[in-house]
């Protein structure tokens, strides 16, 4: 059954692992502690340092604690809100003055439009902040890509390995979960959209080195080009 709409994850699904961490995350080591220092007073830095505060116990005076726990949370790559949200930030930055463009996978933007054409409803379900999320898909290697999305959603809907944030997400796109797609390339977030009563494709792309497994209750593709939905 053609599914009303599809949520896609991003790295690892729609593009490559290493641009996120040796691009992405490397950028935000260099750059993210100076941003704290210069920003922290502006609103929306200081609104997600207030709530790091709050969940942390480190004073919100304590500038230097604080970014202390956002390089711990980055060394072991941490899916903390408060530090996705101020890594879009930083990264803002570098795709506006052209330091770097979002990696795509080739055969993407076609399937993408494919589904459009057939009106289906596109979202993106990453652990990376839903800012983050724009900026990847505006600044991309294939183009402005943000358009073709109806929504982006992040931590903040829930963990992506927890079967309540794919019951939220239904919820706030309005849908039952029989009528949504998931397409990932990690097993758990599947299993977690699976149990929640989503469609599930575990896309197995050579390019990260990874090897299908031999047997799994979700589909397997290794491209986006061999998804069908009719």
């Amino acid at each position: 059954m053609k599914p009303i709409a599809i949520v896609t994850d991003i790295e690892g699904t729609t593009s490559s692992i290493r641009f996120v961490k040796d691009v992405l995350f490397v950028y935000a080591e260099r750059f993210l502690p100076d941003f704290v220092r210069k920003h922290k007073e502006e609103r929306d830095v200081a609104r997600q340092l207030r709530s790091m505060s709050d969940n942390t116990g480190i004073p919100l005076k304590n500038t230097e604690a604080l970014i202390d726990q956002l390089r711990l949370w980055m060394h072991e790559d941490q899916k903390v809100t408060e530090l996705k949200a101020l890594q879009g930030m930083v990264w803002e930055r570098g795709y506006q003055r052209g330091e770097y463009q979002a990696h795509v996978y080739p055969d993407v933007p076609p399937k993408l439009q494919e589904w459009l054409d057939e009106g289906i409803n596109l979202y993106v379900y990453s652990s990376g902040s839903e800012k983050a999320q724009r900026l990847f898909f505006r600044y991309s290697s294939c183009g402005d890509l943000r358009l073709m999305f109806a929504g982006y959603f992040d931590t903040s809907i829930g963990a992506k390995q927890e079967v309540q944030s794919y019951l939220n997400l239904a919820e706030q796109i309005a849908l039952p979960p029989k009528d949504i797609l998931f397409l990932s390339d990690i097993e758990a977030e599947l299993d977690a959209a699976a149990e929640a009563g989503f469609n599930t494709i575990w896309v197995v792309r050579p390019q990260e080195g990874t090897v299908a497994p031999k047997k799994s209750k979700h589909p397997i593709v290794s491209s986006f080009a061999e998804i069908s939905v009719f």
